[in-house]
């Protein structure tokens, strides 16, 4: 079985640790922020499975970062505090948390916490279909059908999105321009030749990369196709 990855978002350097320590006996994998800007770069990573936030931050509030991360990605989220007021028990709940444990908290009961909210979701798992695509810094909602690049929405033509969503749902792999005119084909209803797609691959670097010249998001396998994240080949 996959060990499942936490994020701790902790500025208290012992208790992330004491956690830390706890999760890897309990074959947990972990990573530890120590700030809200720490922690952005992870927010919607796929190999995520949980975090672990704590409210009060030196530059920001677990609750901000919660949003964030109820906005791109449906994992749970369990707040650590030393404030047990029911006022900021119901905010951090109402904005998306799965718990809360109110510190000076017991490590088994915690583990306790996590094991419990995991099994929620597995189960939800079940029946829910994917509805957000994360390769990098780009977030794809299907349920809402907007693109994100670093935060930042980013408007798509519907080939562009189709195109895009594509290249996302296969993450990792190389992706032929046979399968893309493929694609194509299915969703316009008509032909489109090897060149609209030159320019439609185009497009899209123009909206998404910082760079077309050296693109880092839709990158060309010379001969192949094109990848987004990084290729197994």
């Amino acid at each position: 079985m996959q060990k499942i990855k936490i994020l701790i978002v902790e500025d208290d350097k012992a208790i992330a640790d004491a956690v830390a320590y706890t999760l890897e006996k309990e074959e947990f994998k972990f990573i530890i922020a120590g700030s809200a800007a720490e922690a952005l770069p992870y927010i919607g990573r796929k190999d995520i499975g949980l975090y672990l936030l704590d409210v009060m931050l030196p530059d920001g509030t677990g609750y901000d970062i919660c949003r964030k991360i109820k906005r791109y990605h449906n994992v749970p989220v369990i707040f650590l505090t030393a404030c047990d007021e029911e006022a900021n028990v119901v905010m951090g709940l109402d904005i998306g948390a799965d718990d809360y444990i109110v510190k000076p908290f017991r490590i088994r009961e915690l583990i306790s916490r996590i094991r419990s909210v995991l099994r929620r979701y597995d189960s939800r798992q079940d029946i829910r279909p994917a509805s957000v695509y994360c390769a990098g810094d780009i977030r794809v909602l299907t349920a809402e059908g907007k693109v994100y690049c670093k935060e930042e929405e980013i408007c798509l033509s519907a080939l562009e999105y189709k195109l895009l969503l594509f290249l996302i749902r296969h993450e990792g792999q190389i992706v032929t321009r046979e399968q893309l005119l493929s694609h194509i084909y299915d969703i316009a209803g008509e032909y489109v030749n090897d060149n609209t797609l030159t320019v439609y691959i185009k497009r899209l670097r123009d909206k998404l990369e910082t760079d077309t010249e050296g693109p880092e998001i839709i990158r060309t396998v010379r001969g192949l196709g094109y990848t987004i994240g990084e290729s197994h080949v």
